[in-house]
């Protein structure tokens, strides 16, 4: 498998907005705890701008390499969504 499709920016920002929605996560349970607010927060919000800001860069990368390289494409892709679906894990878990 090549390695310089994960070189490309429009693979490592996704990867990377994905670790910073898990960091800011892990900070807001460790700093607020898990106790039901009346409000969502800021924190909250954050999570969601970096999860729903990474549609864009992920359809761009999707669009410039499928057609060139599909393997190592999907390969990338499909990290991605691991790293997505891990920063999305503690927000199930813990019911926030």
């Amino acid at each position: 498998m090549s390695t310089s499709l994960f070189r490309s920016p429009s693979a490592l920002i996704p990867m990377g907005m994905s670790i910073v929605a898990l960091i800011t996560v892990v900070i807001h349970v460790f700093v607020i705890g898990n106790s039901p607010a009346t409000d969502e927060g800021s924190a909250a919000h954050l999570f969601q701008l970096l999860i729903a800001g990474q549609a864009p860069f992920v359809a761009y990368f999707a669009l410039k390499w499928l057609p060139r390289m599909p393997s190592e494409a999907m390969h990338v892709i499909a990290v991605q969504a691991a790293v997505a679906l891990l920063a999305i894990a503690p927000v199930v878990f813990f019911d926030l």
